[in-house]
């Protein structure tokens, strides 16, 4: 049976000054999350789509670059290691990880178009979402998996961010590389193939995903069964599913731990997963359990639910 967490064992924050001497790699697949939005005010006489009138357009760091942006700004170092393209998407999206002060290794292929989602927006509602992608050249993997070798050393904890767009073709070396340094491992995991993951130290699925891997669950102690079942078929310690309204659940080798939503108003489940994981990401770094990681990551994804887009949360914000 699942059993909620007790509220009032929640350890405390660690320091900025603690936070500001931890350093964690993000490893993984970046975009560009580009949002146009306008006014939606008739219905094209061409098609019986809406008209937009776009006014404003915005542009913001997406997938393995939030990741890292979430960390950053929460106080803790980190690098961002990653392939991108020779374009312009590219160009800008240095800019951005340079202005946030992220610190990057970039390995550039020039036949990669660098991935851009590109939202339009009427009214505050998301009326389409067009997608610009390829998969990176073998060899710029193979420059990856060294770059990732020389880091390693200067980083507390190694952060995989897979969004299935083909950066993480060398994860399985990449999490035995981590393991033997003693480095702990978290996975933002995708797809069906959870097996390319074994090793790491936690897995943080969503419901779907997990479906996808395991089948669906009829109940929590069902749940639970597979959850287990799982952590020892790819040799993982602890799996956390995040379960929207139902909060979160932490499956490890010390039972079941079980956090409901805080989310007191949802706007936008936009990069939600990726806050979550850099906050347990820079709370373990900081040496808080699994648990009490668990605890603070829920409370942020409670927070940047309710804001627009991709977003972050602040120390002060996860404080208050």
């Amino acid at each position: 049976m699942v059993q909620e967490s007790d509220k009032t064992s929640l350890q405390a924050l660690p320091s900025r000054e603690l936070l500001g001497q931890r350093r964690v790699l993000v490893v993984g697949d970046v975009m560009l999350d580009r949002y146009w939005h306008g006014v939606v005010e008739r219905i094209s006489p061409e098609a019986p789509v809406p008209v937009v009138r776009v006014d404003r357009e915005e542009e913001r760091l997406g997938g393995a670059a939030n990741v890292a942006l979430n960390v950053k700004t929460l106080g803790a170092r980190c690098t961002l290691l990653t392939v991108v393209g020779r374009d312009e998407p590219a160009v800008k999206l240095r800019e951005l990880l340079h202005a946030q002060g992220v610190e990057t290794v970039l390995r550039d292929d020039p036949k990669l178009h660098t991935i851009v989602k590109l939202r339009v927006i009427g009214r505050a509602q998301q009326l389409l979402r067009i997608d610009f992608e390829n998969e990176p050249d073998h060899e710029v993997l193979g420059e990856m998996l060294d770059a990732f070798e020389q880091e390693l050393p200067q980083h507390d904890l190694v952060l995989f961010s897979d969004y299935g767009k083909g950066g993480l073709a060398h994860i399985p070396r990449m999490i035995a590389l981590a393991r033997a340094a003693g480095k702990p491992v978290l996975i933002d995991p995708k797809g069906s193939d959870f097996q390319r993951y074994a090793g790491a130290t936690m897995i943080t699925p969503n419901r779907a995903e997990l479906a996808l891997v395991t089948g669906q669950w009829r109940g929590e102690a069902e749940l639970k069964a597979k959850a287990d079942a799982l952590r020892a078929a790819i040799n993982v310690e602890a799996v956390l599913v995040t379960r929207s309204e139902e909060g979160m659940t932490l499956f490890g080798e010390e039972g079941v731990c079980h956090e409901p939503a805080q989310a007191r108003e949802v706007f936008d489940v936009t990069g939600a997963g990726d806050t979550v994981i850099a906050t347990l990401a820079v709370m373990m770094a900081a040496g808080l359990s699994q648990d009490q990681a668990m605890r603070w990551a829920n409370r942020a994804g409670g927070i940047v639910v309710g804001k627009f887009g991709t977003a972050t949360v602040s120390y002060e914000e996860l404080q208050a």
